[in-house]
């Protein structure tokens, strides 16, 4: 197969919770085509994924590097080290930032915690409040901010409202953040996927993703992480120029959710 044009030759991302699924495939796609990248992961054990995913992007045949570091998302501390080591591995400027890394907590609303919500809303809307602000003094415009949200966004889950309502959140910073750095041409946009293969789906109860399967238009499937990463790649790049403060939707049906939720009644 040949490679993805080198639509991003020369810049540099940041993709964080990268370790594994979506952000992995995102964070190799970005440098396939062209793009240097700093990924973040979690936990210890995530680090010898990064470590493969590192000599990957060291075979690709275009000369991206891609380094690696454990943050805390929502530790304003950690955002500064993450844009430190990208800064020192890279030179002094971010192109693009993709704002990937979440948590879900499947449980029922008579069971959740104060804690679960700390837990869900600073991974999942606080750490990418912080780690754009802290991008923003290294911005090379025009940049390019992309959050990673969910259609549960925009569609109630049962026992999932922290992850749903953390996504409506997060889109709602993407238009805010859009509106204010436009100014000289930095956008920022969100994706919203459906259900897609990766760890986090597989912690998804069946009664809410087979559903979601057979109400998808395009072949009744889940979807691809690299059909994620074509998205993010496109709003990455130069003929994204003139999109902001937009969710695209990658459900492989717009109307798909809206009608699974009218009629299963979630």
């Amino acid at each position: 197969m040949s490679p993805p044009p080198q639509t991003l030759k020369g810049k540099v991302a940041i993709v964080t919770g990268a370790s594994r699924g979506i952000g992995a495939v995102i964070a190799l796609d970005l440098a396939k085509r062209g793009s240097d990248v700093c990924v973040t992961y979690m936990s210890e054990s995530s680090k010898s994924k990064c470590e493969d995913l590192a000599a990957e992007v060291s075979k690709l045949s275009n000369g991206t590097k891609l380094v690696y570091i454990r943050a805390d998302a929502s530790q304003e501390e950690s955002a500064e080290q993450v844009v430190e080591i990208t800064t020192k591995s890279f030179g002094n400027h971010i192109d693009i930032l993709v704002n990937n890394a979440a948590i879900e907590i499947d449980r029922p609303i008579t069971k959740t915690t104060k804690e679960d919500f700390d837990k869900v809303y600073h991974t999942n809307v606080l750490g990418p409040l912080l780690l754009t602000k802290a991008v923003i003094p290294h911005l090379r415009t025009p940049g390019r901010i992309i959050n990673i949200s969910s259609v549960g966004a925009r569609t109630g889950y049962k026992n999932l409202a922290l992850y749903a309502s953390s996504k409506a959140a997060l889109e709602g910073l993407t238009r805010s953040f859009a509106a204010e750095l436009g100014d000289k041409g930095t956008t920022v946009n969100a994706v919203a996927p459906g259900p897609v293969q990766s760890d986090m789906l597989n912690q998804i109860p069946d009664e809410i993703k087979i559903p979601q399967r057979e109400a998808t238009a395009v072949q009744k499937r889940f979807g691809e992480p690299q059909e994620i990463a074509n998205a993010v790649a496109y709003l990455a790049g130069p003929d994204a120029s003139w999109v902001s403060g937009q969710v695209l939707n990658l459900s492989g049906d717009g109307n798909a959710m809206l009608d699974y939720r009218q009629h299963k009644c979630l």
